[in-house]
This record gives C-alpha cells, structure tokens and sequence, in this order.
C-alpha cells in the first residue's frame, strides 16, 4: 500500500480489518515499529477524533507526530503555473517537498469547496500533495472521502452484528448547514465491498454521486427503509446534483425512538460530532444501542492498521 487515499489503495480489505482487530487486542504489541520515524498531520480543517485518534495510533507505534494547522499559517497555492502575485505565500511543490524532508508518513485533511464540484470531485488538493510528496499520504477525510472514518465504522459494525450478513441503512438526516458527502461516500464506497445488506435512504434531491451510489438500494421513504434494520447509521449531505446546496425536504428525517422501534432493535451509528435532537432526539444516541462512543474509540484502531501497513510496506 503506497498511499491511503481510499479503499482502492487496498488490495485486501479483510487484511486490514484484522490488523485493525489485533491492534485492539494488543495496542503497544509494535510500539517499537515505529522509532524513529515521524508522522506529520497537517489540518486545513478542524478535527476532533481524527486528530487525537491518529496521534494516539502512531504513538501506539512508536513514532513521533508532528500536527500542524494549516489554515493558521499562510495560505498554500495549489494551481500548477500561478501567477503568485495575491495572498498565497507557499506554493504545494515547495510544501510538499519540505515536508517530506521532516516526515516519512504525512497526513493530509481538506474538505470541499462545496461550491466547484469538478475540482472536488477531482480531490484536487489531496492529489497535489500525492503528486509533489516524496512519502505515503494518509487521507484524514478529504473533499469526497474519509477512508479511516469507514475503516473504522465497518470494524465496529463486525464487533456488534448478529448475523452474517446485516442489514445496515445509511440515512440522511437533517442539518442546519450544507455538509460534504465524504462520510457517506466512503461508507458506502466501503460497505460494497462487505457482506452487508445496504440501504440508502434520503429525500430526493440528495442523491449520492452515481460513481458511489450505483447498484445500492435507494430508498426513498425512511420509516419502510427502517424496517428490519440491524444499523441504522446517520448522516447528513448536501446535494451532489444541485451541488452543495439544500434542497427543501418536507418530512422530518431526524431520527427518532419511534422509527428505531421499526428495526431489528438496530444499533445507532454517527461518525460524530452530531446535532443533537436536529438529527438524533437525545432518547435515541443516549440509548443502549448507541455505538457512537464505541465508533470514536475504534478510530484509534483503525488508524494504526494504516499506519502499521504503511511503515512496513505491506502490500495489503
């Protein structure tokens, strides 16, 4: 695995759903793998448990961590053959190649523009940074994708289920904002590639990119998509068609006690942080089928998996 920018960068899933196993069994089994080597993790967007989860992973492994907020240093110029002439300072060929020099893993998180979706879509900024770094590129969630965050939410769903093949509903849920696609994208980019029965259901006029979308059960009314669920998991996006926007939706897709009550007792899921009693009533994510607190501690984890892969080159 060179790179991980997403679950194509891995050639055997499984293989890395069972190292991300064993280093919950055993956390500080290869805290030596790792010495003597940094891992720098460069934030063009706030981070909470990505942050602290991928610090604790390569600490678990041994390495130093080096975390910088890009944002609050100066801007970063990105277009190959600028004129920079305005308020960018540092051009990405530079930056890159400086940081390569100080780190053997370098972590990058940059969300969307929400506003151009070709150069989204493109992941132009993570793609730079591929481009012009000498060392592995770990994806900490960018325009399209967040690849640990699914990692993550797939070894939590193996730990809880029940039966072999569950039935798992990615829903749309309200929000105040307009918010990227990234986490459903990748959890649905992911769960294709698992024994799951998947179901999506969301208002229309927020359908996923057909790319992510295409032969999963789309299901537009939530309470029928409910029934029988195992998982529900919870998420809001903004519209991939009316790009970044938020169509009006006349139903109420917060999720509820009442529509819990139409699944197979299923299990709650939020990649946090979440808005509560907006897309979860309080009675649902304080309720004893809510792994959201389960899904934070599996970060951790999930985090090592990749970075233990990446120091030893496995072809995984």
């Amino acid at each position: 695995m060179q790179h991980f920018r997403s679950v194509n960068d891995v050639d055997n899933i499984q293989a890395l759903l069972r190292k991300a196993m064993n280093a919950k069994a055993a956390p500080m089994k290869n805290s030596q793998l790792g010495k003597g080597k940094t891992i720098v993790l460069l934030f063009f967007n706030p981070s909470l448990r990505t942050r602290l989860s991928t610090q604790k992973a390569a600490q678990n492994l041994g390495m130093n961590v080096i975390t910088m907020n890009a944002g609050q240093s100066w801007q970063l110029e990105f277009e190959d053959g600028a004129v920079m002439n305005l308020d960018r300072a540092e051009h990405v060929k530079e930056a890159a190649r400086v940081i390569s020099q100080y780190a053997d893993i370098l972590g990058i998180r940059t969300f969307p523009t929400l506003k151009d979706q070709e150069r989204d879509y493109g992941e132009f900024v993570l793609n730079q940074f591929v481009k012009y770094a000498t060392v592995p590129i770990v994806n900490l969630e960018s325009a399209t994708l967040h690849p640990l965050q699914s990692l993550t939410d797939w070894l939590t769903i193996v730990e809880q289920k029940k039966t072999a093949a569950p039935k798992v509903v990615l829903t749309w849920a309200p929000h105040p904002r307009p918010l990227p696609q990234a986490v459903a994208n990748s959890l649905v980019e992911w769960l294709k590639k698992t024994d799951v029965e998947l179901v999506i259901t969301h208002p229309q006029g927020y359908e996923l990119a057909p790319t992510f979308a295409e032969g999963c059960q789309i299901e537009f009314d939530q309470k029928k998509a409910f029934a029988g669920a195992d998982f529900i998991y919870a998420k809001n996006w903004s519209s991939y068609f009316n790009y970044g926007n938020k169509p009006e939706v006349e139903l109420d897709w917060r999720i509820t006690s009442e529509k819990m009550a139409l699944t197979n007792s299923a299990k709650f899921m939020h990649c946090l942080p979440v808005r509560r009693n907006v897309v979860v009533e309080d009675a649902v994510i304080d309720s004893p089928n809510s792994l959201v607190i389960q899904q934070a501690a599996n970060r951790e984890f999930a985090a090592q998996a990749v970075l233990e892969s990446l120091l030893k080159n496995e072809n995984l």
